[in-house]
């Protein structure tokens, strides 16, 4: 289960590359979020160990969904 940053990070990858066609980059979440940069990258790192993106520290803004959304879990 994600913690509501993580949720919401992930909202906002999932709408921003639905709307513009591509990921928002690391400054861009920022923004968004109103987090700091390393706040961000923890938050993808997570996002990225659970399996919802493809992501790596050493290119940081180069972003791919696999899933947009949280997943469900058992009984809900």
């Amino acid at each position: 289960m994600l913690s509501d940053i993580e949720r919401k990070v992930l909202r906002v990858i999932g709408n921003y590359s639905a709307g513009r066609r591509r990921t928002p980059s690391v400054d861009e979440l920022c923004v968004k979020t109103g987090r700091s940069r390393g706040g961000i990258m923890s938050v993808l790192d997570v996002l990225a160990c659970e399996g919802y993106i493809e992501w790596q520290r050493s290119v940081p803004d180069k972003i791919e969904v696999l899933e947009a959304w949280e997943r469900k879990g058992p009984g809900r």
